[in-house]
């Protein structure tokens, strides 16, 4: 799973996901591009189960690219302990989100099969998705 290899800081505070995102909106590697519409957290559990469905669907033909980095640590209290005694400890990491954010790229694989993996990627989501394609991209027909 992703996580930092390290961190300045071992906790951080939850911070507030206002607005749109400011920059990773536009596609930059592949031709197809999975677009949030909606702000989370998404944890780096979610982006690997997203990459499996797409990997597996696509049969390791062409190249993925996850956009998203887990790097923000969110801790938890053990069970039935009182208020106070300070901040809990991390138990597992998220990437913020915003609306707009390109999560996956996908290329070398034909539109259908890449609208499909994707599709998969987006049931892994606890948000809304949108499948988004290159604004300069032209499907090149190949007849066997």
């Amino acid at each position: 799973m992703l996580m930092p290899k390290r961190v300045k800081y071992r906790k951080v505070q939850r911070g507030r996901m206002k607005g749109n995102a400011a920059r990773g909106t536009e596609i930059n590697f592949g031709s197809f591009a999975l677009k949030a519409l909606e702000p989370a957290w998404i944890t780096s559990r979610q982006i690997e189960a997203a990459r499996v469905a797409m990997n597996r669907h696509m049969k390791r033909d062409g190249k993925i690219w996850i956009r998203i980095f887990p790097d923000k640590p969110v801790t938890k209290k053990p069970a039935e302990t009182r208020m106070g005694s300070g901040k809990g400890s991390p138990e597992f990491w998220v990437a913020v989100v915003k609306p707009g954010r390109i999560m996956f790229e996908v290329d070398g694989v034909s539109k259908e099969v890449a609208m499909e993996g994707l599709r998969l990627a987006s049931k892994k989501m606890p948000i809304k998705t949108k499948f988004v394609v290159r604004p300069d991209y032209e499907e090149t027909v190949t007849k066997k």
